[in-house]
C-alpha cells in the first residue's frame, strides 16, 4: 500500500509541491526558481540559492517598480542582509540606480536550515506560489553604520552584496551590542551621534530642500521563503521530513540620509 494514500489531503498537496530530497550524496549548492505572486497582483521569478558549506541562503526578486530585492542569511555568522538597488531618475539628478543595504542580526528559525534549502525541489515549477502564512511588519530604526573595509569581521558576505551601496550601509544599536557581546570587533561599527536620530530629523517625505538632512523611509516586502519544515508520517513509527512551510514577511526601515536627494521614492508614499 501507498503509503501517502494515508496522509491528510493538506499534507499530500504540501508533498507534491515541495519535497526534501535525501540521498547519500549530499548536493552542496542548489538554484531554485519559483514563481511568486507580488503584494500588488503582480508575477515575478524569485531565486533561492543554498550554499550548506557555507551555510547561508541567498532570495533574490525584482520588483514590478524594476528593484531589485536581496535578501542573504549568513548562518554562521547569525546575519542576515537586506540589499535593495533601486532605480533612479535621471531627470531629477540622480544616478542609474542606487543601493541601500541593513543589515540585522538573524534569529534561529526564520528560515529552514541552509542543509535543508539545499536539498529541496520543486513539483510543479509552473505553479504561482503564494505563502502559507503572513508574518506582518517587521519594524527597524537603523540609527548605527557599517565600516565596509572592516565589514569581514561580521560577515564576509557584506562586502559582496553591499559593495554598491557605499556609505548607505545601516544596522541598529541593538544589533551592534548583540555581535558585540559575540566577541565582534567594535571598530566595524559607528553609532550616530543623538543629531542624526531619526526620531528627532524632519521626513524626507516632508522636506523641501533636496541637499538637507532627513529621516528617510523604505520597505519591501519578502513574499515567499521557506520558513519551516514540514514532517509526515509513514508506515514506520518517526514522522520524516518531506516538505516545508513557506511564509511572507514585510519589513519597514526608517533611517538617516545625508540629503532628500538619496530618497526621492519617499514622496510617492
Amino acid at each position: 500500500m501507498n503509503s501517502r494514500a494515508s496522509l491528510p489531503a493538506s499534507v499530500q498537496t504540501a508533498f507534491v509541491a515541495f519535497a526534501l530530497l535525501f540521498s547519500v550524496t549530499l548536493s552542496v549548492c542548489s538554484r531554485l526558481t519559483v514563481l511568486v505572486r507580488l503584494n500588488d497582483g503582480q508575477i515575478t521569478e524569485e531565486l533561492l540559492e543554498a550554499d550548506s558549506e557555507k551555510d547561508i541562503i541567498t532570495v533574490e526578486f525584482r520588483q514590478t517598480d524594476g528593484t531589485l530585492i536581496t535578501f542573504l542569511s549568513d548562518f554562521k555568522r547569525h546575519v542576515k542582509i537586506f540589499r535593495a538597488l533601486v532605480l533612479g531618475e535621471p531627470e531629477k539628478g540622480q544616478c542609474q540606480y542606487q543601493a541601500l543595504c541593513f543589515i540585522s542580526h538573524l534569529d534561529h528559525g526564520e528560515l529552514i536550515p541552509s542543509e535543508a534549502m539545499a536539498r529541496l525541489r520543486q513539483k510543479n515549477p509552473h505553479v504561482v506560489r503564494s505563502a502559507d502564512e503572513r508574518r506582518g511588519v517587521e519594524e527597524f530604526t537603523m540609527n548605527a553604520a557599517l565600516n565596509m573595509s572592516r565589514s569581514w569581521h561580521l560577515s564576509t558576505h557584506i562586502h559582496n552584496v553591499c559593495r554598491d551601496a557605499r556609505d548607505l550601509v545601516y544596522t541598529r544599536q541593538q544589533d551592534v551590542k548583540y555581535w558585540l557581546d559575540k566577541g565582534v570587533e567594535g571598530s566595524i561599527f559607528e553609532v550616530f551621534p543623538q543629531s542624526l536620530n531619526v526620531t528627532g530629523l524632519k521626513n524626507c517625505s516632508s522636506t523641501t530642500d533636496p541637499w538637507q538632512p532627513c529621516a528617510c523611509s523604505y520597505r519591501l516586502n519578502l513574499e515567499w521563503f521557506p520558513c519551516q519544515l514540514k514532517y509526515c508520517r509513514g508506515q514506520g513509527p518517526n514522522p520524516y521530513k518531506c516538505g516545508i512551510k513557506s511564509c511572507s514577511k514585510s519589513y519597514h526601515f526608517d533611517f538617516y540620509t545625508p540629503h532628500k536627494q538619496l530618497c526621492l521614492w519617499d514622496e510617492d508614499t
